[in-house]
């Protein structure tokens, strides 16, 4: 009981992290030093795939925990596997818009603008990288440990940590990519 409302607490300082960032961001996009602003520099095409790897993650995130529910391991591997395969693109394609920024000369000491954006998105993607960390953790304890109630537990506390990533990602969508029009 003590373990789920610590985790609970996690999850809620967290989001007061990312409250904190989208208030930086929305305080700072129009500060863009006479340099590149959002239009100029999002691609959304680039971003419709980020977000269709990280909503596509969240369901099979979901499937994951429905196989542990009903103690399919064949739909948890699986789920885990496509899980961690379409996060690792996520963080790919982020790594690659950060790279085509930087070589762009929009880097984060460009202006207040890249500085809120890179600081909101790169707490995110560590955020997402640690996520799959945890993952392959969680798969090697079920692989070592079965699926007892603390490695149940587990793999339900990694869940709603992936689907308030996706929380966020909506957030950063609407308001820095959607929201750059």
């Amino acid at each position: 009981m003590v373990a789920r409302f610590g985790f609970w607490l996690f999850l809620l300082s967290d989001i007061i992290v990312f409250a904190g960032l989208f208030a930086a961001y929305a305080v700072l996009s129009i500060s863009t030093a006479d340099g590149p602003a959002g239009p100029e520099l999002f691609n959304r095409a680039h971003t419709f795939l980020e977000t269709t790897c990280l909503l596509l993650s969240s369901f099979t995130c979901g499937l994951m925990t429905l196989g542990v529910e009903i103690r399919r391991s064949s739909l948890i591997h699986a789920s885990a596997a496509g899980t961690f395969a379409l996060d690792v693109a996520f963080v790919g394609l982020e790594l690659s818009e950060f790279m085509d920024l930087l070589a762009r000369g929009a880097g984060p000491t460009r202006s207040a603008f890249l500085s809120a954006f890179f600081a909101l998105m790169g707490t995110h993607d560590l955020h997402v990288t640690a996520g799959l960390l945890w993952l392959v953790t969680m798969m090697a304890q079920i692989a070592t440990l079965g699926l007892r109630e603390m490695v149940v537990r587990r793999l339900f506390c990694f869940s709603l940590f992936w689907h308030a990533l996706d929380i966020v990602w909506v957030g950063i969508l609407t308001i820095v990519y959607l929201g750059a029009s």
